[in-house]
C-alpha cells in the first residue's frame, strides 16, 4: 500500500495555493492592518527603557555585534516561523501546532504565558497613567517638597556623591547624592504612586487611585478587542503609530539640549572588551526574543488572520527592520535627555542611567522638571508609554482569545464575542489588584521575573526549532511556505531553524539556570522563600506543558513505537488544505484526517491518513487513486 501511495504521489501535478477552500475565518481587512498590528505590539516598552540601558551597559556601540548575530540567527528565524505557521494552519498559538502533535504542549505553554503576561504587563500603563494626569498640575508634585507624603529626608539639590543607604531608593534610581536624603522624585514614585509596603508579606491594602487607573486601561484594552480582529486593525492605525511621532518629537527636544551630545557619545562609544563577557551576549539574546514578542502565541494568532497567500516572508523582513531600528533610535532619544540630566546634575551619565520603571518613573520624570514647560512634555513622555504599551497589550489579549475562539468557535458569534471579552478582562482584571496595593510592586517584580521570563520563553523557542526543523521537517515547512507565497525563500532561515536558532536559545537557557539568582527587590529586599517557590511554580507551568504533552501523547496514541511516532509527526491539517477537485474531499472532512506534503519536480503533493484508525484504510484507499 506504501508503495502505491508512493507512485500516486510520483503521478501528482502541482496545485497552486488559489486552488485551496478558505475557511471560514476572519481576515484583516487590508495587509496594513496586519503590519501595524505586528509593529505595534513588537515595538513596546521593552525597545525604548531597556535596550538603550542594554547598550550603554554593554559595551556601547560594540553591543549591536552580538545584537545582530542574535537577531540574524535566531529572532527573525523564530519571528517569521510564528507568523507563517499562523499563515499556512489559519488557527492562534494553539491551534496551529496541531502541524506537530508530538509537541502541541508548545501551544499550551504560549497561552500559560501570554495569559500571564497580560495580566502583569497592562500595571504599567496604570502607572503612566496615574502619571499622566499629574502632568497637567500647575506645577510637576514630584519637583519639589512641599507635598503632604514628602518626609522630612526630601532633598532636592544634588551637592554630594550618590549614597545609597536607603533600601527602596537604591534599587530604583540612583539621582540621590545627598547622604541619607531622598529625590522627591523617589518620594513621590513610592510613598505617592505606588505607596509601597516593607514587602510582599505586607500587602496594607489597595491603593484604590491604582485600582481606577487599572480599571480604565483594562476597559481600554476590552474597546480595542470587543469586536474581534477587524476592530482592532483600526485601533493601530493611532495606536501603533503615534509613538513613533512622540519619540521623534522627544529626539528634536532631547537633542536641543545642552548635554545631549555627552549623551548620545557615551551611548555609542564601543568598548569591544565587553564582547569576552558571556553576559553580554546573553543580554543581547534575551532582549531578541523580548523585543519581537516571539514564543507567547500573538505573532501566530496575528498571522493566522492573513490571506493563505500573502507574502509574510517580506512582511516579517519590513517589520524587523522596523522593530530593530526603533531600538536604536530609542536610545538617541534615551541618552540624550540623560545627558542632559547629568550635566545639569554635574555627575557622570552612568549615575543618571537607568533601564524599566527606574527610566520611565524616576529618570525621565526628574530631567522634565530641569526643562522649560515641564508639564508639555511630561505629558507627552506618559501618554507615548501608555500607547507603547496599550497596542502590546491589547494584541497580547487578542492573541490569548483567538486560541479561546480557535477551541470553541461558537464564541466568535456576537453576543458571546463581547460577553467572552468582558469576563476575561475582568478576571485579569481581579487578579491585577494584587499589584495595585501597597505590596503590589513585589507581586508585579515577581510575575516579570517568573511568569513571563526570559527562560520560559527561551525553553519554548528551542521546542519550536525542535518541532518544526527536526520532528516535522524543515524542507516540508519550507514547502509549505512555498506554496502561500509562491517562492522558495532563502535557506539561510532552514540553516537557523535546524542548527543555529537552537542552539542559542538552549545555550542561553543553560546559562541563564546555571547562574539563576533568587529574586530580590531594591538589591536588598529578598523575597521569602514562599514567594519563590510561587514565582517558580508560574514559570513551570507554562514549561511543564511540553514535555507532559509529549509524554502523554506517546503513551496514549496506538500502536507500535515507530507507529506513534509516524503518526504524531504528520499534521493534522484543516479542510482548507484539500484541493477543492479531489474526489471524496467531503469525506475526508467529515472523518478527519492528517496531512502531509512534500515536493517533487510536479510541484507540492498530498496524502493523508485518517486520524481514526478505524477509517484509515478506507482515506489511505482514497488517497491511493487520487491524482492531484
Amino acid at each position: 500500500m506504501a508503495d502505491k501511495a508512493q507512485q500516486s504521489e510520483e503521478d501528482g501535478a502541482a496545485v497552486t495555493p488559489h486552488e485551496f477552500e478558505e475557511p471560514k475565518r476572519e481576515q484583516w481587512g487590508s495587509k496594513i492592518d496586519f503590519i501595524l498590528s505586528v509593529v505595534g505590539f513588537a515595538v513596546g516598552l521593552g525597545n525604548v527603557w531597556r535596550f538603550p540601558y542594554l547598550c550603554y551597559k554593554n559595551g556601547g556601540g560594540a553591543f549591536f555585534i552580538p545584537y545582530l548575530l542574535c537577531l540574524v540567527c535566531g529572532g527573525v528565524p523564530l519571528f517569521f516561523l510564528e507568523i507563517a505557521l499562523g499563515q499556512y494552519m489559519r488557527q492562534g498559538g494553539m491551534g496551529a501546532w496541531k502541524i506537530c502533535p508530538l509537541f502541541s504542549g508548545i501551544g499550551l505553554t504560549t497561552t500559560v504565558i501570554v495569559f500571564l503576561l497580560n495580566i502583569y504587563y497592562i500595571v504599567v500603563l496604570a502607572w503612566a497613567g496615574y502619571y499622566w494626569i499629574f502632568s497637567f498640575s500647575s506645577v510637576l508634585p514630584w519637583s519639589h517638597c512641599d507635598n503632604e507624603w514628602n518626609t522630612e529626608r526630601c532633598q532636592v539639590s544634588f551637592a554630594s556623591a550618590n549614597n545609597c543607604s536607603n533600601a527602596t531608593l537604591c534599587a530604583v534610581s540612583s539621582v540621590a547624592n545627598i547622604t541619607d536624603s531622598v529625590d522627591p522624585v523617589i518620594e513621590f514614585w513610592e510613598r505617592k504612586i505606588l505607596q509601597i509596603s516593607p514587602g510582599i508579606d505586607h500587602p496594607d491594602g489597595i491603593v484604590w487611585q491604582l485600582a481606577l487607573s487599572l480599571f480604565l486601561v483594562w476597559c481600554l484594552g476590552y474597546l480595542c478587542v470587543w469586536k474581534g480582529i477587524k476592530w482592532t486593525g483600526k485601533v493601530v492605525y493611532f495606536t501603533a503609530t503615534f509613538p513613533f511621532l512622540m519619540l521623534f518629537i522627544l529626539f528634536i527636544r532631547g537633542v536641543t539640549l545642552d548635554g545631549a551630545a555627552d549623551g548620545i557619545k557615551f551611548y555609542l562609544s564601543p568598548d569591544f572588551s565587553r564582547l569576552l563577557d558571556a553576559q553580554v551576549w546573553i543580554d543581547a539574546g534575551t532582549q531578541i526574543f523580548f523585543s519581537y514578542a516571539i514564543a507567547v502565541g500573538s505573532m501566530t494568532a496575528l498571522g493566522s488572520y492573513n490571506k493563505f497567500t500573502n507574502n509574510c516572508y517580506k512582511d516579517c523582513i519590513m517589520i524587523s527592520c522596523i522593530n530593530g531600528s526603533t531600538s536604536v533610535f530609542a536610545g538617541f532619544v534615551v541618552f540624550s535627555v540623560l545627558g542632559f540630566m547629568a550635566k545639569q546634575q554635574g555627575v557622570s551619565i552612568d549615575q543618571v542611567a537607568e533601564s524599566g520603571p527606574g527610566l520611565a518613573f524616576i529618570a525621565y520624570p526628574k530631567a522634565v522638571t530641569q526643562m522649560p514647560f515641564p508639564q508639555i512634555w511630561s505629558a507627552l513622555f506618559f501618554f507615548m508609554i501608555m500607547m507603547l504599551g496599550l497596542d502590546s497589550q491589547f494584541v497580547g489579549m487578542e492573541g490569548f482569545t483567538t486560541v479561546v475562539m480557535d477551541c470553541f468557535p461558537q464564541l466568535r458569534k456576537s453576543p458571546r464575542r463581547e460577553i467572552f471579552n468582558a469576563l476575561y478582562c475582568l478576571v485579569s482584571y481581579l487578579i491585577g489588584l494584587t499589584m495595585v496595593t501597597r505590596g503590589g510592586m513585589y507581586v508585579f517584580q515577581l510575575f516579570d521575573y517568573y511568569a513571563a521570563s526570559g527562560m520560559s520563553l527561551l525553553w519554548c523557542c528551542f521546542f519550536e526549532c525542535v518541532a518544526i526543523a527536526w520532528v516535522y521537517g524543515a524542507s516540508r515547512f519550507y514547502d509549505n511556505i512555498e506554496q502561500m507565497v509562491g517562492f522558495r525563500i532563502n535557506p539561510w532561515l532552514r540553516i537557523c531553524w535546524t542548527f543555529l536558532a537552537p542552539l542559542v536559545c538552549g545555550g542561553i537557557f543553560v546559562f541563564m539556570w546555571v547562574n539563576f539568582k533568587p529574586l530580590t527587590y531594591n538589591r536588598v529586599y529578598v523575597f521569602p522563600a514562599w514567594a519563590q517557590g510561587l514565582g517558580l511554580t508560574m514559570a513551570f507551568s507554562s514549561m511543564i506543558c511540553i514535555p507532559l504533552t509529549c509524554f502523554i501523547k506517546l503513551l496514549m496514541t496506538p500502536g507500535t513505537l515507530k507507529q506513534r511516532w509516524a503518526r504524531l509527526r504528520t499534521p493534522i491539517l484543516l479542510p482548507s488544505k484539500i484541493p477543492k477537485h479531489w474526489p471524496d474531499a467531503e469525506f475526508l472532512k467529515e472523518v478527519g484526517y492528517h496531512a502531509l506534503s512534500r515536493k517533487n519536480q510536479n510541484g507540492v503533493l498530498f496524502g493523508c491518513c485518517a486520524e481514526d484508525s478505524k477509517q484509515s484504510s478506507t482515506v489511505y484507499e482514497l488517497c491511493e487513486r487520487v491524482k492531484v
